[in-house]
């Protein structure tokens, strides 16, 4: 058996290599998804289907429309979703990726450093399980396979 990971979170460093490098390390078998973790492109990608817009909201709206359907697709087909929130940057996508994979009763995994126990309280009481690490969440998942 073979599962399909989404890894939803901020872009903004390499937490994603070190969850598949892990993975790879402790020979689970899992395939990754996750959103499109080129900041440029994501931004981009409505004027580059729709083309120029009439301005900062309107490509915003156009990228989003995109990039919204790819997660939607991508998580669709992902058999777990972990939900990774960081302390360095704004965490509103990862926010709205875990309450979607939860609403689509998705098998959900949030990871989430102490000092965000009390703003993420809510979102942690409705997923499945809520870790600390990568590590933690990476035996969550190995313990599927025992």
């Amino acid at each position: 058996m073979e599962l399909t990971v989404y890894l939803a979170g901020q872009i903004h460093d390499d937490w994603r290599d070190q969850v598949e490098q892990k993975a790879k390390e402790k020979n689970l078998p899992l395939t990754f998804v996750a959103p499109q973790t080129n900041h440029d492109r994501s931004d981009d990608i409505g004027e580059d289907i729709l083309g120029k817009q009439p301005g900062d909201v309107y490509k915003d709206d156009a990228a989003s429309s995109v990039n919204n359907f790819r997660t939607q697709v991508l998580m669709q087909k992902s058999d777990v979703v972990i939900a990774l929130f960081g302390e360095k940057y704004k965490q509103w996508n990862t926010a709205m990726d875990a309450s979607a994979a939860i609403t689509m009763n998705k098998p959900t995994i949030i990871i989430r450093p102490k000092n965000l126990i009390h703003p993420l309280k809510e979102l942690s009481n409705k997923a499945n399980v809520t870790v600390e690490n990568v590590d933690q969440a990476l035996e969550v998942l190995s313990y599927i396979f025992e």
